[in-house]
């Protein structure tokens, strides 16, 4: 585990603790220390605008996990993104931060230039697509010269996706060419929801789609080559045989997360790049038409301000219920979760791409407890507790990543797989 100095005296520092999701991650985080051990104890803290909401968050979470000490031993530090002062004295004394305040479109940059210029490595679960590309960009000379290590899209959005490419990668015996993953939600009774924060973040990023498309192309990237047959790209809406469901694109930011690590491993590490698309289940009939019909007007409303007022006011009435401003209930949450399917196509060991179609496939799954909060905080903090032990297996020495370019060397698919997150072959032909 990193070493801590008595002027950084935290291995992680969890900032926006008081949020839907951070409150989370603060549980998530206390597990963990308590199964460290005396030599390595993991030491940490909570940050945020408001030290009495962090005083009452410690106090729940002291209460839920039966952890009393959680609300007189752990350290509670006032930061806010809007004070560049407090940022940095919260920078100062932790090895990593766990950024939880989102939107990052709106808020995140000072927190990723805070903890460059304070020497802190940085871990998020942004799932938008122009916050992640625009750090690369902007930040990646600046974290590498630093030393800093700054790895967006820690969460569900997209470690499931991105390490499970690692991993069907890994698996597969020869040259995997293409890829097609299938997302499926399962849910009890009372169904699933997500909290408002996730749909400002798809409401102001589709609103500003345009500007993604300017930002890719000042990375002057050539297109990476095609290797194989090219794999085709289903429709908007189609019937999937794999999910037995009526599915769509994935929307999130799976497709470029996976597809920056595709690059990075082809020019860093002269790997065979893979081709990628990402479909989500939506259903049945019902549903697709309840799509149609929502989607038609969410794109209408996003291009207006008025628009963009009311699907964030109202997000449980313009989607559906799928968003509500309280979040899921615990229940909701007990009784969802995923299963994330890859369909990978490639040629045997001893066989040249270009010699023909494909003649070997492989299926592999990742599976895990409901995605939004339960996954997404698992996966946010073994990607924390990774860097710490394991800093000697990042690339280079510092620079601004995806995770799966960030953690290949690495053990975290490994410790995922013991904390709920499974890793499996489900067939090979």
């Amino acid at each position: 585990m990193a070493a801590i100095t008595p002027t950084r005296p935290y291995h992680i520092i969890i900032f926006g603790a008081t949020g839907f999701t951070g409150q989370f991650v603060v549980e998530e985080v206390a597990r963990c220390a308590a199964e460290s051990t005396d030599s390595f104890s993991l030491k940490w803290a909570v940050a945020g605008r408001s030290r009495q909401r962090l005083e009452e968050v410690m106090k729940r979470a002291a209460g839920r996990l039966s952890m009393p000490e959680l609300s007189t031993d752990i350290e509670v530090i006032v930061a806010d993104v809007s004070i560049e002062e407090s940022l940095a004295i919260m920078c100062q004394q932790g090895v990593v931060i766990l950024n939880c305040v989102g939107p990052y479109r709106f808020h995140g940059e000072p927190v990723v230039k805070a903890c460059i210029e304070n020497g802190a490595h940085y871990v998020d679960i942004c799932g938008e697509p122009q916050f992640l590309e625009r750090m690369q960009l902007q930040y990646h000379t600046k974290a590498l010269d630093r030393g800093v290590y700054v790895i967006g899209s820690c969460g569900f959005d997209s470690i499931p996706a991105d390490l499970g490419m690692l991993y069907t990668q890994k698996q597969f015996k020869g040259t995997l060419t293409g890829v097609e993953s299938f997302l499926n939600i399962s849910s009890g009774t009372e169904g699933s929801c997500g909290h408002d924060a996730t749909w400002q973040s798809a409401v102001y990023g589709f609103a500003d789609s345009g500007s993604l498309r300017q930002l890719r192309k000042k990375f002057g990237h050539n297109p990476l080559p095609v290797v194989g047959a090219r794999i085709r790209k289903r429709g908007f809406v189609f019937y999937s045989k794999e999910l037995e469901q009526y599915a769509i694109p994935f929307m999130g930011s799976d497709p470029s997360v996976v597809k920056r690590t595709q690059r990075f491993l082809y020019e860093e590490e002269q790997q065979s790049p893979v081709q990628y698309n990402a479909y989500v289940g939506v259903g049945g009939l019902f549903s697709v038409v309840k799509l149609f019909c929502g989607g038609l007007l969410f794109w209408f409303m996003v291009k207006f301000s008025l628009g963009r007022k009311l699907l964030t006011t109202f997000p449980s009435i313009f989607s559906f219920g799928l968003f509500t401003k309280a979040g899921p209930t615990m229940k909701q949450i007990e009784d969802t979760a995923f299963t994330l399917t890859f369909l990978g196509e490639g040629y045997s060991e001893g066989t040249e791409p270009s010699q023909g179609p494909p003649n070997t496939k492989i299926c592999t799954q990742v599976v895990g407890a409901e995605p939004g909060y339960v996954a997404t905080v698992t996966a946010m903090v073994q990607a924390a507790v990774t860097v710490l032990d394991e800093l000697h297996s990042l690339p280079r020495r510092g620079g601004v990543y995806t995770p799966g370019a960030a953690f290949y060397k690495t053990s975290l698919i490994d410790r995922l797989h013991n904390h709920s997150i499974k890793f499996s072959v489900r067939s090979y032909q």
